[in-house]
C-alpha cells in the first residue's frame, strides 16, 4: 500500500499537554490520544508545531514518541514531526529519534532564513537521502516567512526518490491546483487548513492533518471521509456546523486555541510554555459559549 493510500483521510496534529508546572502530561496525553482515536481519525502526526515542539527538549520528543508507540502500538499509523533551519540539526534528530515504528516524517520547510527555492530544493533532498522514513513536505508561509512554489514542489517530487508527499497550508487553492495536476500518481497530497479542508479535497486533495481534530475529533473526520466519498451534501453541513469552531481555533494563536477547548472538554489543563500563553478572557468565553451551544 502506497503512502497516499496509507495516510488517506484525516491526520491529527497532536497536541502536547503540560501540567501546571509545565512539564509534559503524559496521563493528559494519554487522554488526548483516546479521545481522537475514538473519535475516528485515521492518524496521528506527533511532534508537529501544534505540539510546540519549538520548546520541547530532544529527550521529551524521545519521551512522547515511545509514549504514543507504547499505548497505540500499531493500531494507526504515526507520522512525525522534524523539521527546522539547520539541514545538519534536522539530520542529526533524524538520525536520534525513535523513528523506527514511524510510518512517514512531516518536515515543515526552513524558516526565519527565507531560503531560495534552490535552497529549499537542496534542503529536503539532503533530508530524504538522510532518512530512513518517507519525507512529507510541510508548506507553511504563514509561519515560515517563504513559500514552496508549485514548481519546487513537483521537482522534489518527481527527481527525489524519498519525498513521498506534501501538507499544503500556503492558503493559495491555485497553487495547490497546480500541484494537484502534475503531481505524480503516488504522491500524497493533504490540506494543512482545516477551513480549506473540504473545498481542496474536492479539488482533489488526499485529506488533511488538522488541529481541528484534537477537539472535533468525531465531526471532522467524518467530513473528510463524507468528502472523500463526493457525498459533499452531508459534508457541508458539518463543515459549517464547524465553521465557527475553526475561527476560534485560530483566532489568537495555535495551539492557544485547541489548548482552551481541550480543557473545557475536561481534558488537559490549559498550560502553555513560553512565549505562548493562554487565549484572552473575551476568546475564551466564545469558546465555552460555542460549546455550551
Amino acid at each position: 500500500m502506497s503512502l497516499k493510500d496509507t495516510l488517506r483521510g484525516t491526520g491529527v496534529a497532536l497536541v502536547t499537554p503540560f501540567s501546571e508546572d509545565h512539564q509534559v502530561d503524559f496521563e493528559a496525553l494519554g487522554k488526548v490520544l483516546d479521545f481522537v482515536l475514538h473519535g475516528g481519525v485515521e492518524y496521528l502526526v506527533m511532534l508537529g508545531s501544534t505540539a510546540e515542539t519549538p520548546t520541547l527538549e530532544t529527550s521529551e520528543k524521545i519521551d512522547i514518541l515511545n509514549f504514543t508507540f507504547e499505548k497505540v502500538g500499531i493500531s494507526v499509523p504515526i507520522v512525525i514531526g522534524v523539521g527546522g533551519n539547520n539541514t545538519k540539526k534536522v539530520i542529526n534528530e533524524l538520525e536520534t529519534l525513535p523513528l523506527q515504528k514511524a510510518t512517514a516524517v512531516l518536515s515543515a520547510s526552513p524558516y526565519y532564513n527565507k531560503p531560495p527555492q534552490e535552497g529549499i530544493y537542496q534542503h529536503y533532498k539532503a533530508l530524504a537521502e538522510a532518512s530512513s522514513k518517507p519525507v512529507i513536505l510541510y508548506n507553511v508561509p504563514g509561519r515560515t516567512g517563504s513559500n514552496i512554489n508549485a514548481e519546487t514542489c513537483l521537482r522534489l517530487a518527481n527527481e527525489v526518490d524519498n519525498i513521498a508527499g506534501i501538507k499544503e497550508a500556503s492558503g493559495d487553492i491555485v497553487q495547490c491546483m497546480h500541484i494537484l495536476k502534475g503531481r505524480p500518481r503516488e504522491f500524497m497530497i493533504c490540506s494543512g487548513d482545516d477551513h480549506s479542508a473540504l473545498p481542496l479535497i474536492a479539488a482533489g486533495m488526499d485529506g488533511v492533518i488538522s488541529v481541528a481534530a484534537n477537539c472535533f475529533p468525531k465531526d471532522f473526520s467524518e467530513m473528510v471521509r463524507l468528502a472523500l466519498q463526493y457525498e459533499f451534501t452531508p459534508a457541508k453541513g458539518l463543515h459549517y456546523k464547524l465553521l465557527e469552531g475553526f475561527d476560534l481555533l485560530f483566532a489568537e494563536n495555535n495551539p492557544a486555541g485547541v489548548k482552551a477547548f481541550l480543557a473545557e472538554l475536561g481534558i488537559i489543563q490549559n498550560v502553555l510554555r513560553l512565549p505562548l500563553v493562554p487565549l484572552s478572557e473575551g476568546v475564551h468565553r466564545k469558546i465555552k459559549d460555542y460549546l455550551a451551544n
